[in-house]
């Protein structure tokens, strides 16, 4: 049985590839690729997911992952090259990972990445120029800067 971080993963990539307009049409399409749930724990998945249901001219209506919204409820907006222009690198090191910063821009950086809060990730701890990232079971290296990399363009660039 394939567990929770997977499921949830497949998900998004699904309703993020495809036209989905139904439960019934998730869940089958999440039980071939081997995931067995109920339509009880794929709506709950769906909720922690924010998934939402839209308008569609072809299927009546489709599902859809949201765009990271926090900006919107973010009050103080964030230079969009500020992130990643004070990263230097980011190593992997099993569920864990080393982001070193410029100095003073840990803090900064790692406040963003809690803000997003990216299913992927656990959690930070900075300090000056150094983030402690911590990834959930199950999700890989890549995962984790797929999901950096839609509000930190070009970080791919600084993985060693």
């Amino acid at each position: 049985m394939k567990i929770k971080a997977q499921r949830l993963m497949a998900i998004k990539h699904l309703i993020s590839s495809r036209k989905i307009s139904s439960q019934e049409e998730l869940v089958s399409l999440l039980e071939e690729e081997g995931f067995k749930l109920t339509q009880a724990t794929l709506s709950r998945d769906l909720k922690y997911l924010k998934v939402a249901k839209v308008p569609d001219v072809e299927t009546g209506y489709k599902y859809v992952i949201p765009e990271v919204s926090q900006k919107a409820e973010n009050p103080f907006p964030v230079n969009e090259e500020f992130p990643v222009s004070g990263v230097e690198s980011i190593e992997f090191s099993g569920h864990m990972a080393i982001i070193k910063t410029r100095p003073g821009f840990a803090n900064g950086i790692a406040s963003v990445i809690d803000s997003h809060g990216p299913y992927e990730i656990l959690g930070t701890i900075a300090g000056d120029d150094t983030i402690l990232l911590i990834s959930r079971e199950g999700v890989s290296k890549t995962d984790v800067i797929n999901a950096l990399s839609l509000f930190m363009p070009g970080l791919k660039e600084k993985t060693l």
